[in-house]
């Protein structure tokens, strides 16, 4: 099994996927759509954690920049009723530390933002997910892997990041977080910052 990848980046689908050259051997690497622009540019370096999905029909190798976010991928594809292609939506839609603040405050609206998800499914993610995810404590919110408090400078970034897996082009995006309240969650501060994409277009 395939635990990790390190080699040349030969190329990249606007579809999430990455050509991963390890050792004159090309590995095709499915990747969150959130990632798929961090990881290096064409022809050099990448390193990518790897999750091996094996079927009666294929072998699938599933990429992710962090442990944490092949951990949070593991712990949505144990959950009843999540394959491998909707475990990768919701990580190109939430980031680990915002599906862990999304699960420890039972918000089932983020998690149905996600194509795909619906309401009993949210539900039910949150409750089996609880039991899967190390969350933050009470009153805290995980960035990363660092407890920071709701409202930090922090929370921006992650709001930038979600935005951008939605597609939405860095003026956008840079236009929808400018002037954004610092003491709102990042739940607060992500619907504002689309209620602003959503008014320009």
């Amino acid at each position: 099994m395939i635990g990790s990848l390190r080699g040349m980046l030969l190329d990249r689908s606007a579809g999430g996927e990455l050509l991963v050259e390890v050792g004159g051997v090309g590995y095709r690497v499915l990747v969150p759509t959130s990632s798929s622009e961090m990881t290096g540019e064409l022809g050099g370096p990448v390193f990518l954690h790897v999750h091996t999905h094996v079927r009666e029909d294929a072998i699938i190798l599933y990429g992710f920049s962090t442990r944490d976010a092949r951990g949070c991928f593991e712990a949505l594809v144990a959950t009843h009723g999540i394959g491998p292609a909707v475990a990768l939506s919701i990580l190109s839609v939430h980031s680990p530390s915002a599906l862990r603040r999304a699960v420890a405050t039972d918000d089932a609206d983020t998690l149905t933002t996600v194509p795909g998800i619906g309401k009993k499914t949210a539900a039910r993610l949150l409750l089996e997910l609880k039991n899967r995810l190390d969350l933050p404590e009470a009153g805290l919110e995980v960035v990363g892997e660092v407890a920071v408090a709701p409202g930090s400078a922090s929370a921006r970034s992650d709001v930038r990041a979600a935005l951008a897996s939605l597609g939405y082009g860095a003026d956008e995006v840079r236009a929808a977080v400018r002037d954004l309240p610092e003491d709102g969650t990042v739940e607060e501060q992500l619907r504002l910052a689309l209620r602003r994409l959503v008014a320009t277009r």
